[in-house]
């Protein structure tokens, strides 16, 4: 891949040979015509200079179009399809929230995508173009070339310097836009609660808050890009100024000092008409350079993600029994643990704690999904961890998919029979569902027309139904009323006497059914 990107970048360059014939093309019409010299000979190679350099242009670009926009959306798919899985149910160092998560896959990765679209073609073709272009006014006027490097070199350090300014710039934007993005969605899972405790006017002021600080960071990176577009304007109008005015008065003759050349009408014109192609290349750089800083700055924050998901997935081995040892995870500044707790192939292990206290990470550390900052999670009678496929999660908010609700609790086992399906769909208390819709009742992302309790109903099912041995409860009797949580804890003692269960609750009901309890 590198390479054939390479070979293209380099082909790129041609469109300085395009620019280089058509200029050629003109200051041989333009000398001719001055010294009455043209005739049919003189007038075909013109036309041939200007049709083969306007043909030579087009083909470059419209090529670079094509292979650019086919070679970053290659690069954004085998990105993606490494990164999603990683963030959906891979182990991660820090949890991420769902928003900052989608963040990631969704705006980081499309910065990288802009930067190989509009940056990276450019790139190689900033430093070889200007080259080739100073090389050919060289041939016409030395000193139309050093006035062209002269500027050059003053344009590349005010562009170092605003560069630098603007990397950290577009990590601040970054930044900012991933807690924009984690608060959102964390308000608008908790809407409800919000609105019970009259927290509406405080969440509201925290929304602005952190929408006022990307306005701010954007509009810093903007101001940073204006800059660096401003620099290479003012040094390419003056260095276009320069060489006309040099060239004009040398012609003239009015001179005030002597210079080693005497220019043709023709070199003049070449030269002139190739003093706006120098900068031309560089031009289309510093317009593409805020997608560079943003590209950047997404690839500094997908990094770590990107080295986790290459790395070697720890051994597993089937699930007898469990045993945490010392686990201990870092949540940010927060510090989860040490726990200590062993669960054979069968009970129940109850998690108390206060909302915020870390339950449900304990759980994603135990499905291997957080790494733990200390401490160890093996299967009994071994140095590795559970297999994933022992391991079924019933999540707070179960994920739903568009589809029938049967489609949806079958998730974990697609070929599990319709009869199976309704039979844990019967235990875990959706009968009443069932005779008002039954199986076929559609269902979309939201849940619409599903309570909270139903939901939950829903993932609790799926875990049964998935017929693995180690099942994650993460508050299953929330949203519940007194008789519904009733029968979710009758059916919990009873997979307690067959599977093993760890159950992050606040339900004093479930913490006797439990032969161990784990406080946070």
């Amino acid at each position: 891949m590198k390479s054939k990107s390479a070979s293209f970048h380099l082909v790129l360059t041609l469109e300085a040979v395009g620019a280089i014939l058509f200029a050629g093309g003109l200051a041989m019409g333009v000398g001719a015509v001055g010294g009455e010299r043209l005739d049919g000979y003189t007038g075909a190679a013109v036309a041939i200079l200007l049709m083969t350099g306007g043909a030579v242009r087009g083909a470059v670009m419209a090529a670079n179009e094509a292979v650019a926009a086919a070679g970053a959306q290659r690069q954004v798919a085998g990105l993606r399809q490494l990164l999603i899985p990683h963030l959906l149910s891979g182990c991660l160092a820090e949890p991420l929230p769902p928003g900052e998560a989608a963040t990631v896959a969704v705006d980081q990765v499309e910065a990288l995508r802009m930067r190989a679209l509009r940056f990276a073609p450019v790139r190689f073709a900033a430093v070889a173009a200007p080259v080739l272009v100073l090389a050919a006014t060289a041939s016409a006027s030395l000193i139309a070339a050093a006035i062209l490097l002269f500027t050059f070199v003053f344009f590349v350090l005010v562009l170092i310097l605003v560069g630098t300014a603007a990397a950290r710039e577009a990590d601040a934007q970054l930044a900012a836009l991933s807690t924009l993005s984690g608060l959102l969605e964390d308000r608008l899972r908790h809407l409800p609660i919000i609105r019970h405790f009259g927290a509406e006017e405080r969440i509201a002021r925290q929304i602005g808050q952190s929408s006022r600080e990307v306005s701010q960071r954007t509009l810093a990176v903007l101001r940073k890009a204006f800059l660096s577009s401003g620099a290479l304007e003012f040094f390419a109008a003056l260095a276009v100024a320069l060489v006309a005015v040099y060239c004009g008065f040398s012609l003239l003759g009015l001179l005030p000092f002597k210079v080693p050349e005497e220019l043709t009408l023709g070199e003049a014109f070449f030269a002139l008409a190739l003093a706006p192609e120098f900068y031309l290349p560089m031009r289309r750089l510093a317009a593409a350079y805020h997608e560079k800083q943003l590209g950047e700055a997404a690839e500094r924050a997908i990094a770590p993600l990107l080295s986790e998901a290459a790395a070697p997935r720890p051994a597993t081995t089937p699930f007898a029994g469990l045993a945490v040892d010392g686990m201990a995870l870092q949540l940010g500044e927060r510090r989860v643990g040490p726990l200590s707790f062993a669960i054979r192939q069968a009970g129940i292990i109850a998690l108390l704690g206060p909302s915020g206290s870390g339950k449900t990470s304990v759980l994603a550390a135990i499905a291997g999904q957080i790494v733990p900052a200390d401490g160890t999670i093996c299967v009994a009678g071994s140095a590795c961890g559970p297999d994933a496929s022992s391991i079924a999660w019933a999540a707070q908010r179960p994920l739903l998919l568009p589809g029938t609700l049967a489609q949806n609790l079958a998730l974990a086992r697609p070929d599990a029979a319709r009869e199976a399906i309704l039979e844990a769909a019967t235990m875990v208390g959706l009968g009443g569902l069932l005779m008002r819709r039954g199986l076929d009742l559609p269902i979309d992302p939201g849940g619409a027309g599903l309570s909270g309790g139903e939901r939950r109903r829903i993932g609790i099912a799926r875990a049964i139904l998935s017929d693995r041995p180690l099942i994650l409860l993460d508050e299953p009797t929330a949203d519940l009323d007194a008789a519904s949580a009733a029968e979710i804890a009758t059916l919990i003692e009873r997979l307690g006497r067959e599977r093993a269960l760890i159950i992050a609750t606040h339900d004093s009901q479930l913490v006797p059914l439990a032969q161990a309890v784990v406080r946070l």
